[in-house]
């Protein structure tokens, strides 16, 4: 079995990502055929699937494929940007070139100069953006912020989204020349239900990572725990599977994991008898329902505030205290998360987070 991992970091551990991927389903094989055979170019990639599937793990594993794979690897989350800052991050500024520009600094393009550019979501790029990045591709340099001087730069870039960009691109979202110049060549990462041969060796490297972390015992999955993880529909693709297995060892006893440890709604099963069966609403929407009916029913005041807050609160200690995926998690931007996080006094005005991951790390591997 070939799993890859992302490079062990704190910025990285607490990730909403998917932070493994194996190759033993036979859709994954072959895809991991195509990676091998496509890596050596330098023609762009773009990868493409839903969240959670393991597109910087796919892209990581590219560039360690590459001749480029002792230069740089840069990741960047592209809908991470507050939109005033994007081409600065990306292209970089000039002492003053904005308030607060108070030196010189080089982008994420200058700084993947040799090596590889991970561009996700490159779907949440504003239409002016576009437009820039794609003379950067074109011309190999970029221009600062605030400075009329080009950079050469020699940089392989590799895209995801798990946006449609062709129904973007006829909604007027996305420029159709800087889709065909990203999509050379094109990789399809199918969510986890639709490659099965995944998920058990999937789920046993999460039991064996996290046994590790918490410092547990030798343990097992039961046969039914197996069965029903085999058939779980998986909306949140492999970072939905290592929260289970994660909180299923939680709560386990004797050294095996149970179906009932496993906590999942069975109407988010894939029933293979009826494919076509309507899903009835998941267990957590039902006791979020009753919560707000206790709600109303108590007559609290400012209720719409409250619940504000205390969503925010959660998923701020969900995301282990990290502002960018806590905008994420709940579609806010990084400034709004910020002034609500502070105004709760969760947040001190100095607190400040990183908004990409860079490095030459090499991606992890046992086969």
């Amino acid at each position: 079995m070939q799993l890859l991992t992302l490079p062990p970091a704190p910025a990285l551990a607490t990730s909403i990502r998917a932070t493994a991927q194996v190759f033993e389903d036979p859709a994954s094989r072959a895809l991991l055929a195509h990676m091998q055979q496509i890596a050596p170019s330098d023609a762009s990639v773009l990868i493409i699937g839903e969240t959670g599937t393991g597109k910087e793990l796919v892209a990581r594993h590219i560039h360690q494929l590459s001749h480029r794979h002792q230069q740089p690897f840069v990741a960047v989350n592209c809908g991470a940007f507050a939109e005033t800052l994007v081409e600065a991050e990306l292209f970089g500024h000039e002492k003053g070139a904005f308030t607060g520009a108070l030196g010189a600094k080089a982008g994420w393009f200058e700084e993947a100069d040799g090596g590889t550019l991970f561009l996700d979501e490159i779907g949440d790029l504003s239409l002016p953006i576009q437009v820039k990045l794609l003379r950067v591709l074109q011309e190999q340099e970029v221009v600062r912020l605030g400075s009329r001087k080009s950079t050469p730069i020699n940089v392989r870039v590799l895209a995801a989204t798990n946006v449609n960009l062709e129904q973007a691109i006829d909604a007027g979202h996305f420029r159709e020349d800087l889709y065909y110049r990203l999509n050379v060549i094109r990789l399809k990462l199918l969510p986890l239900r639709e490659r099965p041969g995944d998920i058990l060796p999937l789920a046993r490297h999460f039991l064996q990572t996290y046994r590790q972390r918490l410092s547990h015992g030798p343990t097992l999955l039961s046969g039914g725990a197996e069965e029903v993880l085999r058939h779980h529909s998986w909306q949140g693709n492999i970072r939905e599977l290592e929260n289970v297995i994660h909180h299923s060892l939680l709560l386990c006893r004797n050294q095996t994991i149970t179906v009932q440890d496993l906590r999942l709604s069975q109407s988010r099963s894939r029933r293979q008898d009826h494919p076509a069966q309507p899903q009835v609403p998941d267990t957590a929407q039902a006791l979020l329902q009753r919560a707000f009916q206790r709600l109303f029913e108590e007559e609290p005041g400012a209720l719409h505030e409250s619940v504000e807050d205390a969503l925010l609160r959660a998923a701020y200690i969900f995301c282990h205290h990290n502002q960018v995926h806590t905008a994420k998690l709940l579609g806010l931007s990084r400034n709004v998360t910020r002034a609500r996080l502070i105004k709760l006094g969760a947040l001190s005005v100095n607190t400040r987070q990183p908004i990409a991951s860079s490095g030459s790390s090499p991606v992890q591997q046992s086969v």
